[in-house]
């Protein structure tokens, strides 16, 4: 499998939109500047954002033209930089949207995905080929104008809200996949066994967080799925999850703010909502209050008390099999092995160019 990919850097001195509108913000200051990677050899750094779009479309068309030329199955992966900070685009994105530089960035997202499908139906084998479009996040509110919306949905990226963890998915495969909605219960975790059981390949012999979900998207039935667990971004077992989801209910252990949400008025989004302990846990019908706006109270439904049994249950059964491993982001980081086209060059990172 090939791999082209964009690592993130330092981008203040860059242009972001043409002809030369510099990237808003700084990334992440004291880092090698952005480089655009081909498997592991560095092809330019800083990366120049006008074009990595295009970079990014002709890589994918290319590996589908050739996969397909030699009728190889392929697994293709596109983890888009748009439309995170810093925000971009090329000379045809730039300006053509009524949404500003979130809006521009997102247009030219929109068109990459174009181009893949496009692929797709020259070498025909549309009909052929699973497609999958979810996100990994909910939007980063604290970027405003230059920031996603949840709509209706309560915080952002950060928090385990349903703002930062519900995410919009599309199943894509004409013939194969039925044109439709489903409100059922699904996860980025179930990709890879679903993928697996499309594909005719074997899982590991580990226990997986993943369910098939097959039957969900070809036959529109019920999803494997009856539980979802929600950690937040720096999990530890002094916590462990901090809420979980039982079918449309939704149970909040703690709760907190976060940077990347922090804007609005709603105070449990900020980032000086700290953390906080909830003894019996917030419970929240999804289905009437997607905004989690109004727990549901023991003492007025004394049916809840069977529920909450229940979300107490599901919890301890995740709980007893988890296992916390060694933290690699807390193990630190070497500069010495950041990527640099130049090596051996001084004084770095600001030599690292090419």
């Amino acid at each position: 499998m090939s791999c082209l990919q964009s690592i993130q850097g330092p981008c203040w001195n860059l242009t972001c939109f043409p002809p030369d509108v510099k990237c808003f913000g700084l990334c992440d200051v004291g880092t090698v500047a952005v480089p655009l990677m081909l498997q592991d050899v560095i092809k330019k750094q800083p990366v120049n954002f006008l074009t990595l779009e295009n970079s990014y479309s002709q890589f994918m068309s290319n590996f589908i033209f050739n996969s397909a030329s030699r009728s190889k199955p392929f697994f293709l992966y596109y983890p888009s930089h748009h439309t995170h900070y810093p925000q971009y685009a090329g000379p045809k994105a730039a300006g053509a949207s009524l949404r500003g530089p979130f809006g521009d960035a997102l247009l030219e997202f929109d068109s990459t995905i174009g181009d893949i499908l496009d692929a797709l139906e020259q070498m025909q084998i549309i009909n052929n080929t699973f497609i999958f479009f979810t996100a990994d996040n909910g939007p980063e509110l604290m970027r405003m104008s230059r920031g996603g919306n949840a709509g209706p949905l309560k915080c952002g990226k950060g928090t385990t809200f349903e703002g930062g963890m519900r995410e919009p998915a599309i199943a894509f495969w004409p013939g194969v996949i039925a044109p439709g909605v489903t409100h059922e219960l699904a996860s980025t975790l179930d990709l890879l066994p679903t993928i697996a059981r499309l594909s005719g390949a074997s899982l590991p012999q580990v226990q997986l967080d993943g369910v098939d979900m097959t039957d969900l998207m070809l036959t529109r039935g019920k999803s494997k799925r009856g539980t979802m667990m929600f950690y937040p971004t720096d999990p530890s077992e002094k916590t462990s999850i901090f809420a979980l989801r039982l079918g449309k209910y939704k149970a909040h252990f703690y709760t907190r703010g976060a940077t990347h949400s922090s804007t609005g008025p709603d105070p449990d989004c900020q980032f000086a909502s700290a953390l906080k302990a909830h003894d019996p846990p917030l419970v929240f019908d999804l289905e009437s209050d997607p905004s989690e706006n109004y727990p549901l109270s023991l003492d007025t439904e004394p049916a809840l008390h069977g529920l909450l049994d229940k979300i107490l249950e599901a919890k301890a059964k995740f709980e007893a099999s988890m296992v916390f491993g060694e933290s690699q982001v807390g193990r630190g980081s070497d500069p010495a092995l950041a990527p640099c086209c130049a090596p051996l060059c001084q004084p770095k990172p600001s030599c690292c160019q090419c």
